[in-house]
């Protein structure tokens, strides 16, 4: 007797077989689990070593979870460079691949951040956009820690993945919904850190009395220099331990 789902075609087994693991590995979490439990998955379902999901407004990702530490820190490395293939995917709407940032095409177009990611231990990124293809809302970003290509299979799974966690996302249940005030706090957290980057910029274009983009340049530039992370330094800014219209650094 054949299987039930023989009708589907192996396309139809790929979409089954990831939706069933993505719900599977969703099962039981809270709402501010759902994203690092979904790039989990994705780590299972693909050749990489890593995942994150990164939702993107005003050209700012913000990250709402991680498969791994790594993972996350090669994802804010690109929020701190404003650069890399994250970054390019959101922009495009269309899935952008590093195949080898130790050498090649890929380390010339973005060279900061592929010295910043092999130093971090990854060594190709692939960023598949969330949303449709008119509006793209975030990037699923997959890391490897070595060079080389998604075959066709993986890149339909990986586009899989990026459509199931963009329904599973914008499903999450808002607090009004549950009744439980505790359920949206992760993405108060999420508007909170993306406000206090903008807050930031603000504070920088008054102190300096440049226009958003570079304000937001200077953010990022001086995060860079200091081995820090765009959002950190954000944070200097709007406690006041750290004006742009002076030299020093004022954080004790």
């Amino acid at each position: 007797m054949q299987p039930r789902d023989d009708h589907l075609g192996e396309p139809g087994r790929e979409r089954a077989g990831a939706a069933d693991a993505l719900a599977e590995g969703v099962r039981g979490a809270a709402p501010g689990e759902i994203p690092a439990r979904l790039c989990e998955v994705a780590v299972e379902l693909l050749p990489v070593s890593g995942a994150s999901v990164s939702l993107h407004s005003e050209g700012l990702p913000v990250q709402l979870g991680a498969s791994s530490a790594q993972a996350a820190f090669v994802t804010e490395i690109q929020a701190t460079l404003g650069d890399g293939p994250c970054q390019s995917a959101a922009e495009s709407g269309t899935p952008v691949f590093a195949r080898d940032l130790t050498g090649g095409q890929d380390v010339l177009r973005w060279p900061v951040f592929a010295q910043e990611a092999t130093a971090a231990g990854v060594r190709a990124v692939y960023s598949v956009p969330l949303g449709s293809e008119a509006v793209c809302v975030g990037t699923l970003d997959l890391y490897r820690d070595r060079p080389g290509d998604l075959t066709d299979r993986d890149l339909r799974t990986a586009r899989l993945v990026a459509g199931l966690m963009t329904v599973a996302l914008m499903e999450l249940p808002h607090a009004e919904e549950t009744g439980d005030p505790g359920d949206e706090g992760w993405l108060n957290g999420l508007a909170s850190d993306h406000d206090q980057v903008y807050q930031a910029t603000g504070m920088i274009m008054a102190q300096l009395g440049v226009g958003t983009d570079e304000a937001l340049a200077r953010l990022r530039a001086h995060a860079f220099a200091q081995g820090r992370t765009a959002l950190d330094v954000a944070g200097d800014v709007v406690a006041h331990r750290l004006r742009f219209d002076q030299e020093h650094d004022t954080r004790p």
